[in-house]
């Protein structure tokens, strides 16, 4: 099994990496989350638990930038989140894999890099064997199985120079053994000093870590 190298720390006195006051959603008309007040602090995981329909995925394309909220506040490391804090902070994985189905495993992630920049001494080749792709790395995204996609949208998030991941549902589509990773990859990079927003349908899956709760009730 591949060891997950360190990721790099902050500074003690640093504000929390995500801040959220008063934060509210509606469409139609129709409230779907909030207002909402809950913070990140560094080496630590936020769980958000509710329902379908309690707006889990609607929230983390908020705070991603995706979607405008209607009332309250955002803040990235102590300042307003605008697309400048989001690029810099913030890795999203959301229920689509975000990858080019005609590229190959290695391109996708060495496409995704140029855009993004990636973590110090972490190279695609790595982040692969990490996620357990060793050998897939001529292998188009279009013959991966949706668990192997799943896998590469994870080594994606393990490059990321971003401190404060986003996870929409990471362990949808994973066997035991794909659990087992994305909760050592969330526990290495809580302990170098990054951290997690994590959404699941139910308790059955969480990481191991210093989580507080978030629970969203469903929607009216």
């Amino acid at each position: 099994m591949t060891a997950l190298p360190a990721a790099k720390t902050r500074p003690l006195n640093a504000p929390p990496l995500l801040a959220a006051q008063g934060l509210a959603f509606s469409r139609n008309d129709e409230p779907v989350f909030g207002p909402l007040d809950f913070h990140i602090d560094a080496g630590e995981a936020l769980l958000v638990q509710g329902d379908n329909g309690a707006g889990k995925t609607t929230l983390l394309r908020v705070l991603a930038g995706l979607l405008r909220a209607d009332a309250g506040q955002v803040q990235i490391d102590g300042r307003p989140a605008g697309h400048k804090e989001r690029s810099q902070f913030v890795a999203y994985l959301s229920h689509l894999p975000a990858l080019k189905a005609d590229l190959d495993t290695l391109e996708n992630l060495n496409f995704l890099c140029g855009l993004h920049g990636r973590r110090t001494r972490q190279m695609p080749g790595n982040a692969l064997a990490i996620v357990g792709l060793a050998g897939y790395e001529d292998t188009l995204v279009r013959q991966l199985s949706a668990g192997q996609k799943r896998r590469l949208a994870l080594a994606r998030i393990w490059l990321s120079p971003a401190p404060l991941w986003l996870l929409d549902e990471p362990y949808a589509n994973l066997d035991l053994e794909g659990i087992n990773l994305v909760n050592r990859m969330i526990s290495a990079h809580l302990r170098s000093g990054g951290a997690a927003l994590v959404t699941t349908h139910g308790a059955y899956a969480a990481p191991p870590v210093q989580t507080r709760l978030l629970s969203l009730g469903a929607a009216a």
